[in-house]
């Protein structure tokens, strides 16, 4: 464990301590909300799960807090701690505060069992050097108004209700469809508390930046059932040569092809619009597919969901392989030493979800090495072992292991969390 400056301590931070708690947030992340926006945002923290870095006065210095996550994973899930409200107040920067908090993270997220660690990054140089990788990328496109969209059958016979955003009307189908859609795809964390549903939905005035109040757009079968919506706001925008109107998309979710085919095109031809910005998409989002003309589309890749594997055999073991693979994987894991070593990868027999594995030490000589920061980025199939490979970050040792390790680790949906937790 990273030592603490004389006098500094670890502590749990009841709810009673909730203001002291975001206070130091507030002033790590330069941020104040109004009273009025507190008020209509739900408390989505988990007062079981937060801890910070007491100064001898008995002040807080730095503060975290972890979800407990069902974290998506090839074939399957895993048990997941979700790093979250991670900051250090701006006057303790440097003293180590940060890396003791992320080791007592860890120790408390294998004591509850939680083998996979995961988080979004406000900032990507942080948590590489504590062993998280990139494990998926989300796409964000801006979309001119008019764009077309290849014909998919089915979509006709979809309708579309354009509404204000409810939390008490709408937070439930939300919840609904985007479970259903994210169904199967690794990375896709759904909310699962009703404060996280709630939050996801309302709309305080201090969030609108001068757009309107938050839309809903849903798309409904025959039978009146919904199978997507998008969360969307237009800000009224006007210049030469008349209005020039932006759709900001919150989230936008669909269950199948044909509900996608029908949601973006209701949302790409709205009146006064001009462009529309999607929001965080999977990089194989059927919108990518269905449009005509993809130049026309300004795609930006960013960053999306971090991981770190606590327990290297358990999170191996819960995941699903694509193709058959039996090598050896030599690993250096700096902060967690049961990590370190050899590891015989051998998956069995295929079933409907893919290849199981079993996970062992052993002395053998290894096939690949590569420290845990790659192997987290390769856990949701979405990073390839070879193109970690060509960066000079996974060596092959024994020749011709590196391409069915990288096969196998791969996946066929590409892994991405619609939600910034």
């Amino acid at each position: 464990m990273t030592p603490l400056p004389p006098g500094y301590r670890t502590v749990a931070v009841p709810h009673d301590r909730k203001r002291e708690f975001v206070a130091v947030d507030h002033l790590a992340f330069a941020f104040e909300p109004d009273e009025k926006t507190s008020e209509i945002v739900p408390d989505q923290l988990p007062w079981d799960r937060t801890a910070a870095v007491e100064r001898p006065d008995g002040t807080l210095a730095a503060v975290h807090a972890s979800y407990d996550f069902d974290l998506p994973v090839p074939g399957g899930e895993v048990a997941c701690s979700g790093l979250t409200w991670v900051g250090v107040r701006p006057d303790e920067r440097r003293r180590g505060l940060l890396s003791a908090m992320i080791d007592f993270h860890f120790a408390r997220s294998l004591e509850r069992g939680e083998p996979v660690s995961a988080l979004f990054a406000a900032e990507m140089a942080i948590y590489g050097r504590f062993g998280y990788g990139a494990a998926a990328h989300d796409v964000r496109v801006k979309i001119p108004r008019g764009a077309k969209l290849r014909d998919v059958p089915g979509s006709e016979s979809l309708t579309v209700r354009f509404d204000s955003a409810d939390p008490d009307k709408h937070t439930d189908l939300v919840h609904a469809v985007h479970v259903a859609a994210g169904a199967g795809r690794p990375g896709w964390v759904t909310r699962p508390t009703d404060a996280m549903r709630r939050g996801r939905v309302v709309d305080p005035p201090a969030w609108r930046d001068g757009g309107e109040p938050l839309r809903i757009v849903t798309v409904h079968d025959e039978a009146g059932d919904p199978r997507a919506y998008a969360l969307l706001r237009r800000k009224e925008t006007w210049a030469d040569p008349g209005p020039r109107y932006p759709v900001l998309i919150r989230e936008a979710v669909a269950t199948d092809a044909a509900a996608a085919h029908r949601l973006w095109s209701f949302v790409l031809d709205l009146d006064l619009t001009a462009e529309v910005s999607s929001g965080m998409l999977p990089a194989d989002d059927p919108l990518l597919g269905l449009l005509v003309d993809p130049r026309g589309a300004v795609p930006r890749i960013a960053d999306n969901i971090w991981v770190r594997l606590l327990d290297l055999p358990a999170a191996l073991t819960a995941r699903r392989y694509s193709a058959p693979v039996d090598l050896v994987l030599e690993v250096t894991d700096a902060r967690l030493p049961a990590n370190a070593g050899r590891w015989r990868l051998t998956t069995g027999e295929a079933g409907a979800d893919g290849y199981p594995a079993e996970v062992a030490t052993t002395d053998d000589e290894p096939d690949l090495r590569l420290d845990v920061r790659e192997l987290g980025a390769a856990y949701l199939g979405g990073r390839s072992l070879a193109a970690l490979a060509s960066a000079g970050l996974v060596t092959e040792v024994t020749p011709g292991t590196l391409l069915p390790a990288a096969a196998a680790f791969g996946w066929p949906l590409a892994p991405v969390c619609s939600w910034v937790f």
